[in-house]
């Protein structure tokens, strides 16, 4: 059974699709799962290997670096040469990565078995969204992927939890370890259970974009990390450069080539590009939070590392009882202003987390903030994803997928990315702001200082060596934490409201939305 036929009859049989599904969103776990186990663990990572701020949010980042510079080209080759074949080699490999990170000795180890991981994972999951939108078509398609994508975010908030778990009885390496065997499960599900397909031997693939797209997000991603950082700034020019002629090159290609990676006129569609931008700052915003949060909680608040994790399951939770609404909200009002609500659900939050969080917080207000923001992905999450695969023939659910897929993995490359450069600056700043304004400065020599802001890792690492000032210099350390948070939240909270704007204003109303949606159905039907 070829998934494009299947797509016809409402695809599999009503006694398998549970099955089918369920073995997908599996799939797709995997690959959530790994992409936030790293969080919780980074003050312990950091400790562990003198890790910088920088190395310690390429440590957070390298796996939605390795997902999105590879996912738009994947899932092309899932439409050419078969999606079921992505779904086994995609889990086969996430195995020795998983298992390399779990014994990594240093951080450019670590980082490269991160990076490993998410080009497992790019090979795997654009292609759960394919298969949903080649096995199921009208409500039951919005109701699989509000399933898969509200399972698939709170499996993303729950993985903190268990690496805290993990991390009150283990080091660090356990969180890496945990996937394992929930690889190996997802490996005998796709074998077993996901309909067979031989892709399409007519399509051809632009092979040269998808390294080109691969060239711009790995560069594009790598520049704002290090941008912090006074001496790589020829680093980032170059990188920048890198990136602004990839761009250039990408978009000349999918103009000029055949059959694009990447279908510029598909991606001209207001039910497309709006919806692709929104889904970008919705999941982005997500996995920033949760990168802040956790370091927040644990070096700012106390907080131990289960303690940490487990502030995640409000937005968990939100998110899986919402989902289903939002899909409700999206037949019956359309998509923009199902994704609007998920907007200022999100804003609230980040906006508690901004006038709150420091060092007196409360549970209840580090609860409420996460609850806000799992509330608005909620919502968010099935009209960004609904309206991309709404929007182009079924013969390229893999480009609508792979967009998808981009819309949480870059989005949440670049936010975490954007969010960890400014915590890191303002840090830093901040505490040689206090290191200046001490009495005892004179004292304080160049290494001291260089050590103090490196990170909030590197100042407790120096407490041991000065036991005397530890006091001190974790108070310093914390303040200027708290200085960095309260900056990022609040970019954050402006990247969200321009978002907001581009909805309101590009995506198009209810009856336009289903208009729309009728023409490319159509089109699909046509070929």
């Amino acid at each position: 059974m070829t998934a494009p036929a299947a797509q016809v009859d409402d695809g599999i049989a009503p006694a398998s699709a549970p099955i089918v599904l369920a073995a997908l969103i599996l799939v797709a776990g995997v690959a959530n799962i790994n992409l936030a186990v790293a969080n919780v663990a980074l003050p312990d990572i950091g400790k562990d290997l003198d890790a910088s701020s920088t190395q310690l949010n390429l440590i957070a980042v390298a796996y939605s670096l390795g997902l999105a510079a590879s996912v738009l080209y994947f899932g092309a080759l899932g439409d050419r040469y078969g999606r079921k074949r992505m779904l086994v080699i995609g889990m086969s490999l996430s195995i020795p990565a998983s298992l390399v990170a779990g014994f990594a000795p240093n951080f450019e180890v670590l980082f490269g078995a991160r990076v490993v991981g998410g080009i497992s994972a790019g090979l795997a999951y654009p292609t759960t969204l394919a298969m949903i939108t080649a096995l199921w078509s009208g409500v039951k398609r919005t109701k699989a992927i509000a399933a898969w994508s509200a399972f698939g975010a709170a499996i993303s908030a729950s993985g903190p939890v268990m690496s805290g778990g993990l991390l009150e009885a283990f080091s660090w390496h356990s969180v890496f370890l945990v996937t394992v065997p929930l690889a190996v499960l997802a490996l005998v599900g796709s074998w077993w259970l996901v309909p067979s397909d031989n892709g399409d031997t007519k399509a051809s693939v632009d092979n040269l974009g998808g390294v080109v797209s691969i060239i711009l997000v790995g560069a594009t991603i790598l520049a704002l990390n290090f941008a912090p950082l006074g001496d790589k700034r020829t680093a980032v020019l170059i990188l920048t450069g890198i990136a602004v002629v990839a761009a250039i090159v990408f978009v000349i290609r999918q103009l000029r080539v055949r059959v694009p990676l990447f279908d510029l006129r598909i991606a001209r569609r207001r039910t497309f590009w709006v919806a692709a931008i929104g889904g970008l700052i919705v999941f982005g915003t997500l996995m920033g939070a949760m990168f802040i949060g956790q370091q927040f909680l644990q070096n700012v608040l106390g907080y131990s590392t289960l303690e940490a994790g487990t502030m995640i399951i409000p937005a968990a939770a939100a998110m899986v009882v919402v989902a289903p609404r939002s899909a409700k909200m999206v037949e019956a009002r359309g998509s923009r202003l199902t994704l609007l609500t998920g907007y200022f659900f999100i804003v609230l939050g980040l906006l508690l987390a901004w006038l709150t969080w420091d060092e007196g917080a409360s549970v209840w207000v580090v609860t409420g903030a996460y609850l806000l923001i799992g509330i608005g992905v909620g919502f968010a999450g099935t009209p960004a994803s609904h309206s991309l695969t709404g929007s182009v023939p079924v013969e390229r659910a893999g480009m609508a997928s792979s967009m998808s897929d981009l819309q949480r993995d870059l989005g949440g490359a670049i936010m975490q990315s954007l969010l960890g450069a400014i915590l890191t600056a303002a840090y830093a700043k901040s505490l040689s702001a206090t290191i200046a304004a001490s009495p005892h400065a004179d004292q304080v020599t160049s290494e001291t200082e260089s050590a103090l802001t490196k990170s909030f890792s590197s100042a407790e690492v120096l407490t041991e060596r000065y036991p005397q000032y530890a006091q001190e210099i974790i108070s310093a350390a914390r303040d200027a934490f708290v200085d960095g948070d309260t900056r990022a939240y609040g970019a954050a909270i402006i990247v969200v409201l321009i978002g907001a704007v581009v909805v309101f204003f590009g995506y198009p109303k209810r009856d336009d939305e289903r208009a729309a949606m009728e023409r490319y159905a159509k089109e699909r039907l046509s070929g």
